[in-house]
């Protein structure tokens, strides 16, 4: 069966077009996209400009029950590393109840900002004593679950966890939940494989960050991980802090990048999440790799990260795309202002990641962002082009910031402008419809059962 959607602009790989007809089958296969259309008697047309979907690549669901909370001076100079104790206080609480209620809110969040997609970062495993629970997939399966209850496409990549620090040092009590070892983790994957085959999710593998793998391990899950599936994902943190750069030094001799560059098998199936903190060389050598920058703007600020250096980045090809991480903001628009805006802040220029070929920075962004977080994801989700998945976003034209400009203009005003009442009116994932109206059938439903999660997993004062 095919179906059929008109739009009288549509941002394609290669720019705008005008009169576009979106055809896809019923497994919400893109099969004909045809510009200069003249919209069929009874084609739904949609009600402003059609975007592609934007994939979320970096997101720790169960940290969105906690926004908010951590906003606080609690000693004499905050940084990371004092939230993460705060953080870790939380994830001790979590139950599986709670995780599937807390991102299937989350995911209808994200869904109506503009994602359809979310690579979910996922390292709490074990019950709240760090023993696993009788069915070791039970976390990961919520997730699951709440991507599909949501609608939101997902690719769920476990998290390898083992180490408190460089050199192998042992967990602290508060990381019990995490520790899996290698085997165990490849055999967590090869249960997960057929029923993400069935929802058609993706599954891949996150080494934690080389502070929380040792170097054996890496290289263990990294090459078990191929005989699994040699095109799945691999997420890592990595050089996201000062200190995580100094420690790694301390310990190897080399900074964190250049390290990983050196001992494992980077390529573009790998996705360096945050890269914060890297020389020239490195910045040059990752590039080559073919490995995505996972850029998460508004928790890089919120946690006092840092700022990536995009355009240099861009001067030797790399891509990139972005997520909302600890979800201090769920949505797709604001991450990208907000990285336009961190270089902006940084080099006193306007328009930084505008390009030759799109000199709209929203449309120039929009696209580059597209393509790197669909292949983070290892989905085919990279925008309405045939063969990809039917991940479509309209903007409302009616929108009292987009009303009456032209459609590369009211994405402009949708990065730039809309943000008090969002300006996106549709979204559909895989072709089915999920958000009408800038609202999801599950939202009431589904926030109440969020507040309840958290009430219920907030520590006492």
């Amino acid at each position: 069966m095919t179906h059929q959607l008109f739009a009288t602009d549509a941002l394609l790989p290669t720019g705008w077009a005008r009169n576009v007809l979106i055809e896809w089958d019923g497994a919400g296969r893109i099969t004909q996209v045809t510009p200069g259309s003249i919209a069929p008697a009874g084609v739904a047309r949609a009600p402003g400009p059609l975007l592609p979907g934007m994939p979320n690549l970096h997101s720790h669901a169960f940290q969105r029950a906690f926004v908010g909370l951590t906003e606080y001076r609690g000693q004499a100079e905050d940084s990371f590393w004092s939230w993460r104790n705060l953080m870790y206080r939380f994830a001790a609480r979590i139950t599986p109840q709670a995780l599937e209620a807390i991102a299937t809110w989350l995911y209808v969040e994200m869904l109506e900002a503009g994602y359809t997609s979310v690579c979910e970062f996922h390292y709490v495993h074990h019950d709240q004593g760090g023993t696993p629970y009788a069915d070791d997939a039970t976390l990961s399966l919520a997730l699951l679950r709440a991507a599909q209850n949501a609608g939101m496409g997902i690719t769920l990549l476990p998290v390898l966890y083992q180490t408190s620090g460089f050199g192998a040092k042992p967990p602290r009590a508060d990381q019990a939940r995490f520790i899996r070892s290698t085997d165990n983790m490849l055999s967590l994957l090869e249960r997960l494989a057929p029923v993400a085959q069935a929802q058609r999710a993706g599954l891949g593998l996150a080494p934690h960050s080389l502070r929380a793998v040792p170097p054996d391990s890496l290289m263990a899950a990294a090459q078990g991980l191929a005989a699994l599936n040699p095109q799945a994902p691999i997420h890592i943190h990595i050089a996201e802090q000062t200190q995580e750069v100094q420690d790694c030094v301390a310990w190897s001799g080399q900074r964190p990048v250049q390290w990983l560059l050196d001992h494992a098998p980077v390529d573009e199936r790998w996705c360096l999440v945050h890269a914060t903190h890297m020389t020239p060389q490195e910045y040059a050598d990752a590039a080559r790799t073919g490995a995505v920058a996972g850029i998460c703007p508004t928790t890089e600020a919120n946690l006092g990260d840092g700022i990536f250096d995009m355009p240099l980045w861009l001067q030797h090809g790399g891509c990139w795309g972005v997520g909302s991480d600890s979800h201090a903001c769920v949505n797709a628009a604001e991450e990208l202002l907000m990285l336009e805006y961190g270089q902006r802040l940084t080099l006193r220029q306007r328009n930084v990641l505008a390009t030759p070929a799109q000199p709209e920075v929203a449309t120039a962004m929009t696209l580059q962002a597209l393509q790197g977080g669909a292949q983070a994801a290892g989905r085919a989700i990279a925008g309405l082009a045939v063969g990809q998945q039917a991940d479509l976003v309209a903007l409302d034209a009616q929108h009292v910031a987009l009303r009456d400009l032209p459609a590369h203009s009211m994405l402009s005003a949708h990065v730039f402008g809309s943000h008090r009442t969002s300006a996106i009116d549709s979204v559909w994932v895989a072709g089915q419809r999920r958000i009408a109206s800038g609202r999801h059938a599950l939202h009431d439903a589904a926030a109440d059962a969020f507040v309840a999660a958290r009430s219920a997993t907030v520590a006492p004062d």
